[in-house]
């Protein structure tokens, strides 16, 4: 199904279903990244506010909420199975005024991310492509269980993260802090598979190939828990190296807690991910500051 066909049904256009289709909940991941970003550049926030609270903005609610209303959009025959009452399959959002929504988002997000600077409109600019690639045909990374996660965590997690050290420093972030993002951002890709048992039906019946429906609940969960974990003992082990043992036994104490979480998640997969989500995922975001703090601690990161 193209990006432009099967309008939706005649329904009267109801304005608070624009904030629905944006997700507002779906925010927070990548506006914490960002800031994880800023704190582990070492530069000092005092006369930095306007561009921390612009990339911050821009990162949540512009792209984070451009790329939900995208997804929503390319995904209405599949919400039209799994969850009918949503903005665009119900009617609330109607004709194309879910694709209009997010084409708006994404103008918006290439000219504040022109303020940002050349790193800034560049991360911009992958973070958008990647949002649709992610949801629209032909490309539509979703219909892929290891494709899928892993554009998501990326965008969710590493590219803010590399984007909020970058705009400070103005300049490309010291390796330490490329190799930590990308180590969080591959963790995220558990998170996301985690986040596809919600829609496990509807994946399963227009042809979505996430790891739940390939691989079953129980190892793709399996699966996800491993990510996950394996991400973080990388990084714990890079502090240690860099001489940040503390930091690395505070990462170590959220992990534990979180194997604790898992094996409670192992037992029911499928009923238990959305608790997982609010549970582990929490320790998961908690530990990425303490290795921002820790990146910033060492003095000549930037």
């Amino acid at each position: 199904m193209s990006v432009t066909d099967n309008l939706q049904p005649d329904g009267q256009f109801q304005p608070k279903a624009v904030l629905e289709v944006v997700h507002p909940i779906t925010w927070f991941p990548p506006m914490w990244a960002y800031g994880c970003g800023v704190v582990s550049s070492g530069v000092p926030v005092q006369g930095n506010w306007p561009w921390i609270i612009l990339g911050i903005v821009l990162a949540g609610p512009i792209v984070c909420g451009m790329s939900q209303a995208a997804n929503d959009w390319c995904d209405r025959h599949v919400d039209a199975i799994n969850e009918p009452d949503r903005p665009i399959p119900s009617g609330r959002l109607p004709g194309r005024a879910g694709l209009y929504i997010a084409l708006i988002m994404t103008a918006l997000a290439f000219a504040l991310g022109g303020l940002l600077g050349v790193w800034g409109f560049v991360a911009t600019c992958v973070a958008v492509a990647c949002a649709w690639a992610y949801s629209a045909e032909p490309v539509r990374l979703k219909r892929s269980g290891w494709w899928g996660p892993g554009v998501v965590g990326l965008c969710y997690e590493g590219l803010p993260w590399f984007t909020g050290a970058a705009v400070m420093l103005q300049a490309l972030p010291d390796a330490r802090i490329i190799g930590i993002a990308l180590l969080y951002a591959l963790g995220a890709h558990g998170i996301m598979t985690l986040n596809d048992f919600k829609a496990l039906d509807g994946d399963s019946a227009t042809g979505v190939r996430s790891l739940p429906v390939t691989l079953g609940p129980e190892r793709a969960a399996r699966l996800a828990c491993f990510v996950m974990a394996g991400a973080q003992v990388g990084v714990i082990a890079l502090l240690a190296v860099w001489g940040r043992p503390m930091f690395a036994a505070a990462i170590s104490a959220s992990l534990i807690a979180q194997i604790l979480a898992m094996r409670v998640l192992l037992r029911d997969p499928k009923g238990r991910a959305p608790w997982y989500n609010g549970t582990g995922v929490l320790l998961y975001v908690s530990g990425m500051m303490v290795a921002a703090f820790a990146l910033r601690s060492m003095g000549d990161i930037g």
